[in-house]
C-alpha cells in the first residue's frame, strides 16, 4: 500500500481520502485554513471560517449521483448526514401523480440526501478524521511539490509536497483536490514541469442568495424544476437540511441593472413576482443580506500534453481537473464519482509504473467525467448568450440542435413522465444528455409535446417589470 498525501481538505480531499484509506493506504490531508472542525452543525453554519471556500455558504445543493455513491461507497458518512438533519428529498416522489404517471419500481433513484455546504462538510471532516489510515493536518499550506528522480526520462517526477513552513512531505503520490483556486500548474512549472494545457474563461454569471428556515421543520413545496429560466434570470430553490432551504437569483455578470439584486428589497421584489417561486422566501432568513457569487470560471485541464504526462506522481481531482458554472449543482457528484475512478485505478494500475499511472488517469478522467464537463459548459454558453439575446429584446437562434431539444424538454418534462424522468437523470448526474436523447421514444415525445416550447406562456416579468422592480 501506498503514503498519498491529499492538497485540499475540501468535500473532494476529503471523500478520496477516505476511499484511499479504506483500501490500505495511508492518506495525509493538507488543510489551509485552519480552523477545527466544528463540534456540530449549528457551529458549522454559525462560526465556522472556510476562506478557502469562495461559495461555502452560498445555497448548495447535492444531487442524486452524490447520494448514490455514498451510500455505495461510504455509507458510514450517509448515516452519519442523515443524523445530522440532512434532508432526503425526491422530487420525483413528491410530484402529483398527473404528472409522473404515478409511482415506479426504480424512482428510488432520483432521491437526494442534500444540505447546507457547512453542515455536509462538518460532517464529511468529522467522519474522515475517525477513519483508520486518514491524517488531517488544518492549517498546514502547500508551498510547492517535492521532486525526486525521474521515473520517465525527461519527465519531473513528484516524491511529496513542501510547506509553506518548509516541512518535506514525501509520499509515492500526490493528489490535488485544491479546488477551483489550485495552484498545481504554478506549482508544476516551479519543479521545471510543462505547464497543463488550460481552457479558462469567466462563465459570465453571477449569484444573489439566501437561506431560510421554517418554524416547523418542513420545506416549501416546488412547484417545477428546481432550476428554471426566466427570461433575465434564472432561479434555484433549494431544499437543504433542518427545515432550511436556499434559494437564488442568477443573472449575466455584464447585466448591471440586476446587480442591484445584492439588496434584499429588491431581491424580494423579484422573487415575489415569480407565482412558482414567490412562496420560497416566506420563511426566517438565516442572514440579513444577500451572498453574491461572481468572477465563477469555467476552467479544464489537460496534464497529458503531445501524449506525455506534464509530471509523474501528481494528480488532480475535482475542481482542480475542471470546473464549471455551479447552477446545475454537479460539483460534489462529480468530485466523487473522479475520486471513485482513482479508488479503482489504483487496485487496477498499483504505483509501479508512475508514466503508465498518470497516462491511464488521463484516459479515465476524460471517459468519466469529462463528458459532463462538456455537456455543463455547452449548457452555460447557451443560456447565457440567451440571456443576451432576451435582453436586446431579440429572438435567440442558434441553430443548435442541443439546444432546441433542451428546451422543448423543459415544456415536455410537465407533460409526460417518461420526459420527466429522462430530464431528472440528466439533472441528477445519473445519465448523460446525450444518451438519454439517443432514446428514440424519448426524442419522439420530446418533440410532440415541446416543439412549439417558444409559444410557452411565461410567468415571469417581462424585461421592463423586471427593471423596474430593481430600480
Amino acid at each position: 500500500m501506498a503514503d498519498v498525501v491529499v492538497t485540499g481538505g475540501g468535500m473532494g480531499g476529503l471523500v478520496t481520502a477516505m476511499l484511499l484509506a479504506k483500501d490500505g493506504h495511508a492518506v495525509t490531508v493538507l488543510e489551509r485554513d485552519p480552523a477545527p472542525v466544528p463540534a456540530t452543525p449549528d457551529e458549522a453554519w454559525a462560526a465556522w471560517e472556510r476562506k478557502g471556500v469562495n461559495q461555502f455558504r452560498m445555497i448548495h445543493l447535492f444531487l442524486p449521483r452524490f447520494r448514490m455513491l455514498v451510500e455505495q461507497e461510504l455509507p458510514e458518512v450517509a448515516a452519519a448526514l442523515e443524523a445530522a438533519g440532512a434532508l432526503r428529498f425526491n422530487f420525483i416522489a413528491d410530484a402529483p401523480d398527473s404528472v409522473t404517471g404515478g409511482p415506479r419500481p426504480d424512482d428510488g433513484q432520483f432521491e437526494m440526501l442534500t444540505g447546507r455546504r457547512p453542515v455536509v462538510e462538518q460532517v464529511v471532516a468529522g467522519i474522515a478524521q475517525s477513519t483508520p489510515g486518514v491524517t488531517v493536518h488544518r492549517g498546514t499550506a502547500v508551498a510547492g511539490l517535492l521532486q525526486g528522480p525521474k521515473a520517465r526520462a525527461g519527465t519531473p517526477h513528484v516524491v511529496g509536497v513542501v510547506t509553506e513552513e518548509g516541512e518535506e512531505l514525501r509520499a509515492d503520490l500526490v493528489v490535488d483536490t485544491t479546488g477551483r483556486r489550485s495552484p498545481l500548474p504554478r506549482w508544476l512549472e516551479a519543479v521545471g514541469a510543462r505547464r497543463p494545457e488550460e481552457e479558462l474563461e469567466d462563465s459570465g454569471f453571477v449569484y444573489y442568495g439566501r437561506y431560510f428556515r421554517s418554524a416547523d421543520g418542513s420545506v416549501p413545496p416546488g412547484l417545477g424544476p428546481l432550476l428554471q429560466h426566466h427570461g433575465s434570470i434564472s432561479t434555484l430553490t433549494l431544499p437543504a437540511d433542518n427545515g432550511t432551504w436556499g434559494v437564488g437569483i442568477i443573472a449575466s455578470a455584464g447585466d448591471a441593472p440586476l446587480r442591484a439584486l445584492r439588496h434584499v428589497d429588491r431581491w424580494e421584489a423579484v422573487m415575489k413576482s415569480l407565482p412558482l417561486q414567490a412562496h420560497w422566501v416566506d420563511g426566517e432568513p438565516l442572514s440579513d443580506g444577500v451572498d453574491v457569487m461572481a468572477k465563477i470560471e469555467d476552467r479544464w485541464r489537460n496534464f497529458v500534453v503531445d501524449g506525455s504526462p506534464v509530471a509523474t506522481g501528481v494528480l488532480a481531482v475535482g475542481d482542480a481537473w475542471a470546473c464549471t458554472n455551479p447552477s446545475v449543482g454537479r460539483g460534489a457528484s462529480l468530485a466523487t464519482m473522479h475520486a471513485v475512478g482513482l479508488r479503482d485505478l489504483l487496485r487496477e494500475q498499483g504505483l509501479d509504473d508512475p508514466a503508465a499511472l498518470a497516462a491511464r488517469w488521463h484516459e479515465v478522467t476524460e471517459s468519466t467525467v469529462g463528458p459532463w464537463y462538456r455537456e455543463t459548459l455547452q449548457g452555460d454558453r447557451l443560456r447565457l448568450a440567451e440571456i443576451e439575446a432576451f435582453n436586446r429584446g431579440e429572438d435567440y437562434d442558434p441553430g443548435d440542435p442541443t439546444y432546441e431539444m433542451t428546451k422543448a424538454m423543459e415544456v415536455a418534462s410537465g407533460q409526460d413522465g417518461d420526459v420527466l424522468r429522462a430530464f431528472a437523470r440528466i439533472a441528477g448526474v445519473i445519465q448523460l444528455a446525450g444518451d438519454v436523447m439517443a432514446d428514440a421514444s424519448i426524442v419522439e415525445k420530446v418533440v410532440a409535446l415541446g416543439a412549439d416550447w417558444r409559444n410557452a406562456p411565461s410567468l415571469a416579468p417581462g424585461r421592463a417589470e423586471l427593471l423596474g422592480l430593481v430600480a
